[in-house]
């Protein structure tokens, strides 16, 4: 005859589809919170690449118009133009790469915590399944 300490096999399956579903539940909150912050790295990265974009558009048009005007004097304004345009590219691939190495932060958007956290718990729940059979 059982102790009445000890659980039947019925109340610790019952215990165990509890614990499942509540880890379930837990692991679901995680990664929502783990995806969220890849989002807003992802979402400041790109606004971050906007705001610089606008304010050195303004910035590279007077810029440009001054070193073209500068160079126009010692020699045609036609090579200081392309000498310019040269210079603007560089700048724009440096730029460009900048942003792209931010945007990298929140990639992929895949909650990696949780879905190694989930692995472990369902590793956990094999291990209880396995010791609770008679």
């Amino acid at each position: 005859m059982a102790e009445p300490t000890e659980a039947s096999l019925a109340d610790l399956l019952r215990q165990l589809s509890h614990q499942a579903t509540t880890l379930v539940h837990e692991e679901v909150e995680l990664a929502k919170a783990e995806l969220s912050q890849k989002v807003k790295w992802a979402g400041l990265g790109s606004g971050l690449l906007a705001a610089a974009g606008v304010v050195a558009l303004f910035a590279v048009g007077a810029l440009v118009a001054a070193a073209i005007a500068g160079l126009g004097t010692a020699i045609p304004v036609w090579a200081a133009a392309i000498i310019v345009g040269v210079v603007l590219l560089a700048v724009g691939g440096a730029l460009g790469l900048a942003g792209k190495a931010e945007l990298a932060k929140g990639s992929p958007p895949v909650p990696t915590q949780a879905v190694e956290s989930t692995k472990e718990d369902v590793e956990w729940l094999k291990t209880q399944a396995r010791s609770a059979k008679p």
